[in-house]
């Protein structure tokens, strides 16, 4: 089975899906190890790998400890073409479809697709819509490109519905890491009353209830990353127990 079709059989079968975000740069060899254990024994469906940069040379290790105790999907959530490694499972291919970015939208595509290839690595083709969140995030930042209005759920909406009729496989609504705010509900029932693709939801949910409320508002994948490494893993269990429900 694919990862993608092993995605939507959770989504079917438990009505919402919960992926943790690692940050390798937040971790030494021995924490990531543990980060990725309590993971698995908490109950989210899978494991995304990446961060807006790589501040050493322990990437590629670090993903493979992750592996190691992993029994769940490790996915690339990559910042860079270089965030991709042999040892993932597969990798969100992300277009920066909110941004007008021609390097985020198709040229690091381009450069990385052969490499992908010559790898073998499962590529799920995702529409990625930044949504400002009341700060500059490190993705807004490092990928020099402008949000979507928060309060302007129909411009969300034009932008998930041409990612749909392009092709994209998912449509991935973010608030960015370190946000102050979530993606509104309100832009979430918009774009997914409105496509068939499923709708991952991430940046700025701090806590299970507005996980919940996210899942109620018509996101089939919840993604939390800052609130795990600053509060404890776990807070895996009850934001799975939630989003699962």
């Amino acid at each position: 089975m694919s990862v993608y079709d092993y995605l939507l059989k959770i989504k079917d079968e438990k009505g919402a899906g919960y992926l943790v975000l690692i940050d390798p740069d937040k971790h030494d060899n021995d924490s990531i190890q543990r980060a990725a254990e309590n993971c698995v024994r908490g109950g989210a469906d899978a494991i995304l790998v990446g961060g807006s940069l790589m501040l050493d040379g322990e990437f590629a290790e670090r993903v493979g400890l992750i592996k190691d105790v992993s029994n769940i999907p490790v996915i690339a959530f990559p910042g860079s073409p270089s965030q991709v490694v042999v040892a993932m499972d597969a990798a969100l291919f992300i277009s920066i479809v909110s941004g007008r970015n021609p390097d985020s939208l198709i040229g690091e595509h381009v450069k990385a697709a052969p490499r992908l290839r010559s790898m073998g690595m499962e590529t799920i083709s995702t529409a990625y819509m930044l949504v400002e969140s009341g700060r500059t995030t490190s993705v807004e930042f490092m990928s020099n490109t402008r949000p979507l209005p928060a309060d302007k759920p129909g411009i969300a909406l034009a932008h998930a519905l041409a990612a749909e009729m392009l092709g994209f496989r998912m449509i991935y609504l973010e608030a960015g890491s370190g946000a102050l705010n979530p993606v509104p509900n309100e832009m979430i029932k918009t774009v997914a009353d409105a496509v068939s693709l499923p709708v991952i939801a991430g940046g700025g949910i701090r806590r299970p209830e507005t996980a919940a409320e996210k899942v109620r508002a018509g996101a089939d994948f919840i993604v939390t990353g800052n609130v795990i490494e600053e509060q404890g893993f776990k807070l895996i269990r009850e934001f799975a127990d939630v989003v699962h429900s």
